[in-house]
């Protein structure tokens, strides 16, 4: 792709006004090649080299030397490295040298498990013939093709949700298997964090515990995206310890990677042009100049936006064009995600609009250009996205077009901050007691649990035990614990990706047919009455949402505007487990309840995303345990707010705001995966207080995260605020999307006085002064 052209198309074009803030030129790198450290046998050779495979990469033959060697090995190396040659060789080895051997491969996505088989198929085929030597093993896998499965698969490839569901509450169905499993694969390992990444980490753990019954000891080889932490996150998702491959030594193309800021569309620099609109634009302008590309965006519902913007411009500009482009989610039909994988790869489309289901490595040919709407929330996923472009050795373009929110503009301000800073660390917390309780259920109802067990659950299972068995969920016999009588099937009611564990089925009321599931956390906000829900493109009015019978009625409508649920958030603190003092600034860290209640709707025209009306909503309050950080505001900060004749409450709730916004600057996470309440006077304290808690039960580990960094957090967020050019505050710095009062009261300038305020203090304390934390009574 002649890149530089493009973009001097692009800025000579009438409309431009100055979007492209940066430009990064990353140079083409050349390949590193090694030989491992004994040769290959001759037949998996040939096949290498029938595949073009051989010379291998550094990092590729120093995997398979750690795999040799009996090492748990993680690679963490860059998008299209040829990581999936890292595990497929040792596998093969093992299986060709023991005909019993078998291989578990795991992937987040049923869709990458279908490439990753026509990959390996085409590998490893004259290796393993036969019929079901390699086989998918998902929801869409026939029953008829299931006992065969079973009974011969040598290599197996699912994802969590069936290992959780559908093999280990079935172990002895799969005893051949799990007798004979010498491998397990983690592809994507970065994508198991939070909420998602901490139930499979307890699902990884009910697996080894049933290797062991069965009398095996399985090696892990987990596969990560480049993040700060590969090895303390392999080690948490598998409870054992790794060893680290990072250096990659895979070659790469040039690549343009172009900041596109939106400009402002009001004189108090207080309004930017929607990122989708924008987004939309570059979109239809790569497509239409016949260049390869897809558009990611951060939502269901963005893509279906996305990619009606783009059509309707293409539709206008180049007819002939507008049938080569399509939307790509999940909630699709299986069928219908495969065509389109084929059909991009085929080269019948020319662009698609995806969330980040296309994000993993999903072959789909080589693509020249990605359009990132929004910074995707991490530093890990904003590079794996734009990898999906210049796959091979060619030039490639990457364009990453800011929302209006305070983290996107702080890039496109400190460019240098995305392209100089260290990857995130990804966050999951096994140990989480809502998570673990349910793995543990279900652990014991596949095999009874003993105190042998906290070699794989930790030195948390008994205390977890004791509340199972308060709960009436266990029964202790001879010292193993089962289910109690009254528990049927535990797996069926774990959602592994979600925090509620329920699904809301959403159904066509003129059709009385189900178009998708929702989480039922979700739903409250996504599929209230009177929320557009779009589906493939087209809009439904939501009309009835039955939270007790787990169902939600819409009907296909025609609307120019779509609908942003608004709600109240409440805090109660449970215990305070750690303090650390800077200056008079006390920085707590502990157990809080949430209460959160969504109490009415924005409506918001497409394009131009203005507010066309609100409506109230009656809707039961969701309450649940998490982890908070929160700190105090001196008194001297206040007086000086007040003195000053500014809001202070809306300094604060300014201060909290920002700081979630930015909080994902350091932990790898998103702005929906923690909350905030500031207020005046707190109950529990009587004190000024902001908050900033996980916003899922029992926390994943980002405010913990937070509190360790607090200083670092205050002064990022001061920079945002002091550096935005509007007057009085702006969804750039202080303004949410997802304020639950209408992002009121909020004081820009008393925001800028705490936070220097506080920075003061911590300074003027020293910067090591009274930083170790205490520990109270836990």
């Amino acid at each position: 792709m002649d890149t530089p052209s493009f973009l001097r198309y692009t800025a000579s074009r009438p409309d431009y006004r100055g979007q492209i803030v940066h430009t990064e030129h990353l140079a083409p790198r050349q390949a590193k090649f090694a030989q491992p450290e004994q040769p290959l046998a001759a037949e998996l050779e040939d096949c290498l080299t029938g595949n073009g495979l051989l010379p291998l990469y550094s990092h590729q033959a120093e995997a398979l030397n750690c795999a040799r060697r009996g090492e748990q090995v993680m690679i963490a190396t860059s998008s299209a490295s040829g990581k999936s040659l890292c595990y497929n060789l040792p596998v093969l080895e093992a299986l060709l040298n023991e005909p019993s051997s078998c291989a578990l491969y795991l992937f987040p996505t049923k869709a990458l498990a279908q490439d990753q088989l026509r990959s390996l198929s085409q590998l490893c085929g004259p290796l393993l013939p036969g019929y079901e030597q390699l086989a998918t093993f998902d929801g869409d896998t026939p029953p008829a093709e299931r006992p065969g499965i079973r009974k011969r698969a040598r290599i197996i490839l699912t994802n969590p949700d069936m290992l959780h569901m559908g093999i280990l509450p079935n172990h002895r169905a799969w005893s051949r298997l799990l007798r004979h499993l010498k491998y397990i694969v983690v592809d994507e390992a970065h994508s198991y964090r939070g909420v998602f990444g901490s139930h499979v980490a307890c699902v990884l753990r009910r697996l080894r515990r049933l290797c062991r019954i069965y009398g095996s000891n399985p090696r892990f080889i987990c596969c990560s995206a480049t993040i700060n932490n590969p090895g303390e996150h392999a080690t948490k998702l598998a409870g054992l310890p790794f060893t680290v491959v990072d250096s990659d030594g895979a070659p790469r193309g040039s690549k343009d990677f172009v900041f596109w800021n939106p400009p402002f569309i009001d004189q108090t620099k207080s309004l930017r042009h929607s990122a989708n609109s924008e987004a939309s634009g570059l979109f239809s302008q790569l497509v239409s100049n016949d260049i390869r590309t897809i558009a990611f965006t951060r939502t269901r519902r963005l893509t279906e936006l996305v990619a009606n913007y783009s059509r309707q411009r293409l539709a206008e500009q180049s007819p002939e064009l507008a049938h080569r482009i399509k939307a790509y989610r999940a909630g699709y039909l299986p069928e219908q995600r495969r065509q389109i994988e084929q059909e991009l790869f085929s080269g019948q489309l020319t662009g698609v609009v995806a969330t980040n289901a296309m994000e993993l490595g999903i072959d789909i040919g080589d693509l020249e250009a990605t359009v990132l709407t929004g910074y995707p929330g991490t530093i890990a996923s904003t590079w794996q996205q734009a990898g999906r472009s210049g796959r091979g050795e060619g030039s490639s373009l990457s364009i990453l077009v800011a929302l209006d929110n305070p983290l996107d503009q702080y890039f496109m301000r400190h460019p240098e901050a995305f392209f100089h800073k260290s990857f995130e660390n990804a966050l999951i917390n096994p140990e989480n007691p809502y998570i673990l309780r349910a793995h543990l259920l279900c652990a014991a109802w596949e095999s009874p649990l003993s105190d042998a067990d906290d070699a794989f659950f930790g030195s948390s299972l008994s205390r977890e035990r004791r509340e199972m068995e308060k709960q009436g969920l266990l029964r202790e016999r001879r010292h193993h614990w089962y289910p109690s009588p009254s528990v049927a099937y535990p797996a069926q009611e774990v959602n592994i990706r979600a925090t509620s564990g329920e699904n809301i089925a959403l159904i066509d009321s003129s059709t009385n047919s189900l178009l998708e599931t929702i989480d039922s956390g979700v739903a409250l906000f996504q599929a209230h009455p009177g929320a557009i829900y779009l589906h493939q493109g087209e809009p439904y009015l939501v009309t009835e949402l039955d939270l007790v019978g787990h169902t939600a009625t819409a009907r296909p409508t025609s609307v120019n505007y779509y609908t942003v649920a608004k709600d109240i958030t409440e805090l109660r603190i449970l215990k305070k487990s750690l303090r650390k003092n800077y200056g008079q600034v006390g920085v707590c860290l502990g157990h809080v309840e949430v209460t959160t209640t969504v109490v009415g709707f924005k409506k918001k025209a497409q394009f131009t995303e203005k507010i066309i009306g609100e409506e109230p909503l009656v809707l039961p309050q969701q309450h649940f345990p998490t982890v908070a950080l929160w700190f105090d505001v001196p008194a001297k900060i206040i007086n000086s707010v007040n003195k000053a004749q500014l809001d202070l409450a809306g300094g604060l709730h300014a201060t909290e705001h920002a700081a979630i916004a930015i909080l994902p600057l350091f932990a790898m996470c998103d702005r929906n995966d923690i909350g905030g309440v500031s207020t005046p006077l707190h109950p529990d304290t009587g004190k000024a207080q902001i908050f900033i808690y996980d916003a899922c039960p029992g926390g994943v580990g980002i405010t913990e995260r937070g509190f360790d960094l607090v200083t670092e957090l205050w002064q990022s967020t001061l920079r945002v605020i002091a550096e935005c050019p509007c007057h009085q505050g702006c969804p750039s710095c202080i303004q949410s999307p997802k304020c639950g009062n209408n992002n009121e009261p909020l004081d820009k300038e008393a925001a800028r006085m705490i936070l220097t305020g506080l920075l003061a203090g911590a300074s003027d304390n020293g910067k090591k002064a009274s930083m170790a934390a205490k520990l109270e009574s836990r």
